[in-house]
């Protein structure tokens, strides 16, 4: 999910009571919550970003790894802080802990409920998992998580005015927590009619080896699925072109993220210009491709260029 969702789900867990628990509980959500993003710093464009992107950061090693730091740096400038304002909750190093697990176990079940997924068992295994039932900006989870903030504050606006006691946050958050949580149940049973759909029709007169369902911002549901006009995409043909684009750096990155990769091999007059996309996000109705690498070959097949874009082309080349 995006930085937004991820603060604003911190957010809603310190509310829910965890800010109860002991002191510093609010910050070390805000930041455990995104914690596991930190793998940009080395990320890098092109390429590297989908090798180390929702790397190990983001597996279950890499996680517990970071809420231990995390953890033991607030209880370190904890123990030498002054001391809490009076009805504040003291330091409680076990909650602490606690508390940090929970951000960054939050963070990579967050991301892997998108089809961009998340490397749960690095660094023993590099597959890939993904729930497929979010987009990664969703429109409507930020409506709850915000609403789960907004509407006490305005409740609490309103008391201010009328005199009267002001309500906490808590039970927005709890709401807009639950909230989250229904959603992801109702996404997960529409994804899996649509799966149910998409395996029992023939395409060209043909079962489907593989099936996926993805869900776009408008159509959030996987719900409107047109079986009458489907859009066939048909396998390459071989080619020592496009062998020799999927043995460089980034085809191989590539092929090991895409799920369903989809190659188109161009002649030239220079030579080939093999691109492939991720069919996972792909859509006609676009006017740039998503998740899109392009190999650019001579006639001898020796790599002029090797990029990777998620929507227009950028050129990255490696010597």
């Amino acid at each position: 999910m995006d930085n937004v969702t991820h603060t604003l789900t911190g957010l809603a867990l310190a509310n829910a009571g965890l800010n109860r628990k002991t002191r510093f509980a609010t910050a070390a959500l805000l930041i455990g919550s995104n914690l596991p993003d930190i793998d940009i710093l080395w990320s890098g464009g092109g390429a590297r970003y989908l090798e180390y992107h929702r790397g190990v950061t983001h597996s279950i090693v890499g996680a517990a790894g970071l809420a231990v730091l995390l953890g033991a740096a607030f209880y370190y400038f904890g123990k030498r802080a002054a001391p809490p304002k009076k009805g504040r909750p003291a330091l409680n190093t076990r909650w602490m802990f606690l508390v940090c697990g929970i951000a960054l176990g939050v963070h990579v079940l967050m991301d892997f409920t998108n089809a961009y997924g998340v490397r749960l068992f690095l660094p023993f295994s590099s597959r890939w998992y993904a729930w497929d039932i979010m987009f990664i900006i969703d429109p409507l989870l930020l409506v709850i998580l915000i609403g789960g903030i907004a509407v006490p504050a305005l409740f609490r606006l309103i008391s201010e005015e009328v005199g009267a006691s002001k309500p906490g946050f808590r039970r927005g958050a709890i709401v807009s927590l639950t909230m989250m949580v229904l959603l992801w149940g109702l996404r997960d049973v529409a994804h899996r009619r649509v799966l149910e759909q998409l395996d029992s029709h023939v395409y060209g007169g043909e079962k489907p080896v593989r099936i996926g369902a993805f869900p776009t911002p408008a159509n959030a549901l996987d719900s409107d699925v047109d079986m009458e006009r489907p859009r066939i995409f048909f396998k390459p043909d071989p080619s020592p072109a496009l062998d020799a684009a999927e043995k460089t750096r980034t085809g191989q990155i590539f092929l090991d993220f895409a799920r369903f990769p989809w190659a188109n091999v161009a002649e030239t007059d220079k030579g080939y210009d093999v691109t492939i996309r991720d069919l996972r996000f792909y859509s006609p109705n676009e006017k740039t491709p998503g998740f899109v690498t392009d190999i650019v070959l001579d006639k001898d097949l020796h790599v002029l260029s090797e990029s990777f874009g998620f929507a227009a082309r950028k050129r990255t080349t490696f010597d």
